[in-house]
């Protein structure tokens, strides 16, 4: 079992790196493996828009222009079981380095989504329906959380993900949430889906 987790932060002491940790601790000792980038530390660029109409080969051809590390990211995407998305939270809303990462793999996904529920030829969709959380860390005042996490939820829907969880977190409780985070990294070791409903037993 692979797990796989891209941050949004450029801190590896911080607290959204401390959530992280916890996961990992749980996928170690559920035996699972995973692999942690910050996605700071590698050369991404934005989106170019390369076309007059805002678009460019991620519509024709389901990939990107750009030459820098976001094809080697999106192989890692598609090798793991799962793949879990932490980001601090800024404005109620996603890092920049999430949010120019997201950016450029919705433009790359979606069209190979929408091809092939059309029966087009073309490249396969990567990691569809691929079990994927997302992790929202705000300090400061400890607010915005909840549209980031729906933010993002919407985002790695458009992409095709399988969302099992979104997890909000912020300064003032993350202690206590350390804990539910490791059984969260336990629980990814099954591959969770969203599958049906659960409805409890007639008592």
């Amino acid at each position: 079992m692979q797990i796989l987790i891209l941050s949004g932060s450029r801190n590896p002491e911080g607290q959204t790196a401390r959530a992280i940790n916890a996961v990992r601790r749980g996928i170690s000792a559920a035996g699972g493996n995973s692999e942690s980038i910050f996605l700071t530390e590698l050369k991404l660029e934005r989106c170019r828009q390369c076309d007059e109409d805002g678009w460019g080969l991620c519509r024709s051809e389901g990939r990107c222009t750009i030459e820098d590390d976001f094809s080697s990211i999106v192989e890692k995407i598609e090798a793991a079981d799962v793949t879990v998305f932490a980001t601090p939270v800024y404005f109620g809303d996603l890092s920049e380095s999430m949010r120019g990462f997201l950016d450029r793999l919705r433009r790359t996904h979606f069209p190979r989504i929408m091809a092939a529920a059309q029966g087009i030829p073309g490249p396969a969709p990567f990691g569809q329906g691929t079990p994927a959380i997302g992790l929202c860390y705000a300090g400061g005042s400890g607010n915005g959380t909840i549209s980031c996490c729906a933010n993002l939820e919407r985002i790695l829907q458009t992409c095709g993900f399988d969302v099992v969880d979104m997890i909000p977190a912020r300064r003032q409780n993350l202690e206590v949430k350390l804990p539910m985070l490791e059984l969260t990294g336990k629980w990814l070791v099954t591959k969770p889906t969203s599958g049906p409903p659960f409805i409890p037993p007639a008592r």
